[in-house]
């Protein structure tokens, strides 16, 4: 019975995070918002940063952080309480398990990672390039579809682990 909840649950994720991947109608920070929050399902951090408040980091995007904020922020899944905070430093970057870096914050991603130091923090961008400097998860727009790329290095040195079905959905770098 457990392994036909695991199945079902698996082609259920899959499916949304697919829906998410090319439901181009709506606008992009919708689209990047529920990718965020459906990265989460297939990546595991490491020791105690799996249970309780889980902190969402949101640099220089209002929309992102608009609408992670009203649509997960104080919410619980899987026991934890999703905070969603607005970083207006790069210290603050250091308490979360997630930052996102909007176009905007992008010319701060280098400083950015040398405070998260060896955090175990996924880093999502959204700026050409930045996957390449490292990003654990860029957005790329190909063919007029938003996907994503993974750099496996930088989730390693996060000491981070993701699922092969979100593997299976990036383009690896």
């Amino acid at each position: 019975m457990k392994r036909v909840r695991l199945i079902l649950l698996i082609i259920f994720s899959t499916g949304v995070l697919n829906t998410a991947v090319y439901s181009q109608d709506r606008p992009e920070h919708e689209l990047h918002s529920m990718m965020i929050y459906n990265f989460l399902k297939y990546i595991q951090w490491p020791g105690n940063q799996n249970t309780g408040d889980f902190v969402i980091g949101v640099l220089k995007d209002d929309n992102v952080y608009g609408t992670l904020n009203t649509w997960y922020g104080n919410k619980e899944r899987g026991g934890k309480k999703f905070i969603i905070k607005k970083i207006s430093s790069l210290a603050e970057a250091s308490s979360c398990q997630l930052v996102y870096v909007g176009t905007a914050g992008s010319n701060q991603f280098e400083d950015l990672l040398t405070t998260l130091g060896g955090n175990s923090t996924l880093t999502v961008t959204n700026k050409r390039g930045l996957g390449a400097k490292g990003s654990c998860i860029n957005f790329k727009v190909i063919d007029g579809r938003l996907k994503f790329e993974m750099n496996q290095a930088a989730i390693a040195n996060a000491k981070l682990r993701t699922s092969s079905q979100l593997t299976s959905m990036a383009i690896l770098i």
